[in-house]
């Protein structure tokens, strides 16, 4: 199996405990950023890592102590030990008129051709999908939404598929949003987003019955592209957030191969079941070194705390195929 993503031999890395026979397992030190790691922080969750020159660079969501929600950038040599900005992002507008955003959370960041570009929920009457870039971790420029409201989830794929650009997304409304399915969309410039086709709906199987949404940005091997995607069950006891992964047609990825029937991992460790929102694993990024197949995966935790899991990409399209 052919893996497009790049060597990454300083991949944050942990081997599976010899007991455990896990597909995904979780970093022993978890949880790796905490809550009020960043300065007049209340929680640091649902963020963005990188590789970045020689080392790694990210983009956090960080909801402060007067729980107002916005991204900060933050550096690491080793992606387990982070430092992040006190203040948000300052973004340089490059839209019509001023764009102003009420709020930013969940943002995703993906290496397209020559620069770091940047997704998140971007509040304008309503949630939708902000749309931002970087070259160097500096300057930030910010374009125009890529949807109306209501939208959330906007995860973009690493190339451009058939000369345009594609994202996935997951139209909402403007509550909690108790459904959802993931879309796919186009674009020629990152600015007219059309061509929507739907990829996968929810109530497969109960870990995800209620909602689902794209994670880290697909990542293309030979075999497809491998989304990793969240799911959402309403227990007796409230929403329980999980995460499984699907495989999709290299040239048309509105297509699936093969999608979980079981998760990959849900919330059982109390880092991820005791927080501001109990019961949430949250995928957001993963970092994949294509010479040996590991993989490094960021994800939120009880939407409070950073951890960190790993996995062998290879196994883990052998079970979406074979075992599942």
């Amino acid at each position: 199996m052919k893996i497009f993503a790049g060597k990454l031999s300083n991949i944050p890395w942990q081997e599976r405990p010899k007991e455990s026979s896990e597909l995904i397992w979780r970093y022993s030190n978890n949880p790796i950023i905490k809550r009020d790691q960043a300065k007049d922080a209340n929680s640091i969750f649902n963020s963005a890592v990188v590789p970045f020159k020689d080392t790694f660079a990210g983009v956090f969501r960080v909801d402060d102590r007067a729980r107002n929600m916005n991204i900060r950038r933050g550096f690491s040599n080793d992606g387990i030990n982070w430092k992040i900005d006190d203040k948000p992002i300052e973004f340089i507008q490059e839209t019509r008129d001023e764009l102003k955003s009420e709020y930013k959370y969940d943002p995703r960041v993906t290496f397209i051709e020559d620069r770091y570009w940047i997704t998140w929920c971007n509040g304008y009457n309503g949630p939708t999908i902000g749309v931002g870039y970087t070259f160097d971790f500096e300057k930030f420029y910010q374009m125009e939404n890529a949807f109306l409201p209501f939208n959330r989830n906007g995860v973009l794929f690493p190339r451009k598929i058939n000369g345009k650009y594609a994202m996935l997304s997951r139209p909402s409304d403007n509550g909690h949003t108790p459904f959802g399915d993931i879309f796919y969309s186009e674009s020629p410039d990152m600015i007219h987003w059309g061509v929507h086709r739907l990829v996968m709906k929810s109530g497969y199987t109960p870990w995800q019955s209620l909602k689902i949404g794209a994670g880290p940005s697909p990542i293309e091997t030979d075999e497809g592209w491998l989304l990793f995607y969240h799911g959402v069950l309403l227990s007796c006891n409230g929403y329980v957030y999980s995460f499984g992964a699907a495989l999709l047609d290299l040239d048309k990825p509105w297509k699936v191969i093969k999608r979980s029937k079981s998760y990959l991992l849900s919330p059982q460790k109390p880092y991820e079941c005791v927080g501001d929102v109990p019961n949430v694993v949250f995928p957001v990024a993963c970092l994949v070194d294509s010479e040996t197949g590991r993989l490094a995966l960021y994800y939120g935790a009880a939407d409070t705390v950073v951890s960190l899991a790993f996995g062998y990409l290879h196994e883990i399209i052998d079970w979406l195929k074979y075992e599942n």
